[in-house]
């Protein structure tokens, strides 16, 4: 026998005996759709989003046909995105365009990853952007592989409490320079260059995944979500200007504190995406004393980020570095403040008068039709509002505007991932269950 032969048989036993090595499903980056498209199918599960809608009051409210939205309403039926409810049907109504339909909100869920400097918030999210349930952990400060790795697991292990709906998206919001083609993310704060966000997540999940830049992703979850009542800055809540425009329309300005501090533009329901990166103001000077890492003093970010906030109330003896528990927080200085102590008030006003000079400063230069501020800085304890407010009146040159605390309150951050999570199927729902199916 031939040694070509031999080989020949030896080959085919070994392809015999070998397991058939499983085809990984290739999930790819998607970039974000961070706007209010204006397709046909994407307007009439738009209408659906707030609750049962009928076929009529979808053709009025999206400016479509009644045949367009019928044939909208069938192909979403048929994707399993819609589902109607003849239960709600009007007593004597013949035929069935009088079914009322909605969303399906029990059937899938999307996931959002909230990637924070201190902490990373991982929520589950309907097709409505209502968040069912989440979890927080700390983000992991020992290299960029290990972290990124760490939130994945993290998020599978989350994902695989929710066995009764089916998965669709995952939507990572986060700061710093966000690659939206590859998911690639450089995040000076966290000291990550070049991290793999979104194709590890990807891979993990077995989901496609869109990756954010955080603070576009908030300024998109006011134009995409259903927002709660907001807070007028300086006004009484609930009133609104006459001219006031609906969050799609003219211009928005979103300014966000918190840990970072970051802008994004919104024109005419579509939030602004520089193709370098987001714009940033860490460094906008306020003349504080506060020494920031770049060499110089009075950087915003340094002087109003809850550490650097947390660290001058230690410093001053407002709050203890460490309680019973361990080391204290922002939280404690917040609850201070709440209990009477006029030191932790001075500080927390000190900082909020420098975010209203801050903002009007901002304002001024873009002029929007409206501001909205976001971010704990702004949210977490309510009596500075009127320091803002006090300090962005004195400190702009140009009549009053349109300016509000955003009505995610404290949940800007997971709004901000399910947004992301979201954003794609909102966008131009037939395609994407295309993409899915494929």
């Amino acid at each position: 026998m031939s040694s070509s032969t031999m080989s020949t048989r030896t080959a085919e036993r070994t392809s015999r005996s070998a397991p058939t090595a499983r085809p990984r499903t290739q999930r790819p980056v998607v970039t974000p759709e961070l706007r209010v498209a204006d397709n046909p199918a994407a307007a009439v599960l738009r209408a659906a989003t707030a609750g049962p809608v009928s076929r009529d009051d979808a053709a009025r409210s999206t400016g479509s046909s009644i045949a367009t939205v019928n044939r909208q309403v069938s192909a979403l039926l048929a994707a399993g995105l819609l589902r109607e409810r003849p239960d709600l049907t009007a007593a004597g109504a013949v035929g069935r365009p009088r079914v009322p339909f909605e969303v399906d909100h029990e059937k899938y869920l999307t996931l959002g990853i909230h990637i924070g400097a201190a902490a990373t918030k991982i929520v589950a999210a309907d097709l409505r952007g209502r968040i069912l349930g989440g979890l927080a952990i700390a983000t992991p400060q020992s290299g960029q592989q290990f972290a990124v790795n760490t939130v994945a697991r993290s998020a599978r292990a989350f994902l695989q409490r929710w066995h009764r709906r089916k998965p669709l998206w995952a939507g990572v919001a986060i700061g710093g320079r966000v690659d939206p083609l590859t998911g690639v993310v450089d995040h000076p704060k966290l000291d990550w260059h070049g991290a793999a966000v979104g194709p590890v997540l990807g891979e993990v999940l077995e989901l496609p995944v869109s990756v954010a830049p955080h603070v576009e992703a908030m300024a998109a979850s006011e134009l995409l979500l259903p927002v709660p009542d907001s807070a007028r800055v300086g006004e009484k809540p609930g009133r609104k200007p006459a001219s006031d425009k609906g969050p799609g329309q003219g211009s928005s300005l979103y300014f966000y504190v918190r840990e970072t501090a970051g802008i994004a533009v919104t024109l005419d329901g579509r939030v602004h995406t520089p193709s370098n990166g987001p714009g940033s103001i860490a460094h906008l000077p306020t003349g504080s004393d506060v020494r920031c890492s770049c060499g110089r003093t009075g950087c915003l970010e340094v002087t109003v980020g809850d550490r650097s906030v947390h660290a001058r109330a230690v410093g001053r003896g407002i709050i203890p570095a460490h309680n019973g528990t361990g080391g204290t927080t922002i939280a404690d200085l917040y609850r201070a403040a709440e209990a009477g102590s006029e030191p932790a008030r001075e500080l927390l006003a000190e900082r909020a008068t420098i975010l209203g000079h801050t903002v009007a400063l901002v304002r001024d230069m873009l002029n929007p039709d409206r501001v909205v501020l976001g971010g704990q800085a702004f949210t977490a304890y309510r009596p500075a509002v009127s320091h803002v407010a006090k300090a962005f009146q004195q400190g702009s040159q140009l009549p009053p505007t349109d300016i509000r605390i955003s009505g995610f309150g404290g949940k800007v951050q997971e709004f901000a991932a399910v947004v992301t999570s979201l954003s794609v199927l909102y966008a131009d729902p037939l395609g994407a269950v295309r993409r899915l199916q494929a």
